[in-house]
């Protein structure tokens, strides 16, 4: 019996890295890519036969080659497709640069576009496949100065939708996984503050901050058989934060009986 195969993008990063390990500890075969071609290959090293690639995920040319490379060295068009490729250029919006505002755009969304549209093409052909964007959960609620990343994250969830609607009947399933307050990849500077640390573990009900593992975890479990009727979702991980909007209001104590 052949292994599964699957396509992480943004493999060099926390979470991309922990996706395909978790993967690799799934049974499936690993490809990750990233346009920090060194970082993906350092990442794969870790992973028995796992492979490393560079790619750039705005590009069509280079995704094709990397989802060629990837059929070619595992033979089978992967099983899985994790999109998790994404930049961030905080900013008010009103100073922020259109040059900024597009690349975000164009790594967050219309990436998710092009890898999910090839993948999607070629898992088309064998009748089945899963499909995982990572969106976030700054775009199901925004924070102030985060620039076009909210809106490339709700567009990416949206897109999520539009995809498992119309690749449901070709035998494909696509969900979302959105981190919440994650301690890995393009958060860790922040959460190195403690002040800023202690203040966003007091705002998580759970009173913790998430992990790299936390979210590969999701993606594995929407991967799983376990989840063959879900399609279409954006499963929040977040430790219930974006739930505890009232917890954090003052509020007079309940009368005594």
């Amino acid at each position: 019996m052949q292994m599964k195969h699957a396509f992480v993008t943004g493999g060099a990063g926390d979470i991309g890295a922990a996706i395909g390990a978790c993967a690799a500890a799934a049974g499936y075969q690993v490809c990750l890519v990233d346009q920090h071609g060194e970082g993906a290959q350092a990442q794969a090293a870790a992973l028995t036969g796992a492979l490393g690639l560079q790619c750039d995920v705005t590009d069509e040319a280079s995704v094709e080659a990397a989802l060629d490379a990837s059929s070619k060295r595992f033979g089978s068009v992967p099983d899985l497709v994790v999109n998790c490729a994404g930049i961030a250029r905080f900013a008010p919006l009103m100073e922020q640069s259109l040059a900024d505002f597009r690349r975000v755009l164009d790594v967050n969304l219309v990436s998710g576009f092009i890898v999910g549209r090839a993948a999607a093409r070629r898992m088309s052909g064998r009748g089945s496949g899963c499909i995982v964007n990572i969106t976030s959960i700054n775009g199901v609620t925004p924070a102030p100065n985060s620039g076009a990343y909210p809106a490339s994250k709700s567009g990416l969830a949206k897109l999520t939708e539009l995809m498992a609607v119309e690749w449901g009947p070709l035998g494909l399933r696509v969900n979302a996984v959105a981190p919440g307050f994650i301690d890995a990849g393009l958060s860790a500077p922040f959460f190195a503050n403690p002040v800023v640390r202690n203040l966003r573990e007091k705002a998580v009900p759970t009173r913790r901050l998430g992990t790299a593992m936390d979210i590969a975890q999701a993606v594995m479990f929407l991967a799983s058989d376990a989840a063959s009727y879900i399609n279409g979702q954006e499963l929040v991980v977040d430790g219930g934060a974006s739930r505890a909007l009232l917890a954090l209001l003052p509020r007079e104590a309940p009368a005594k009986p």
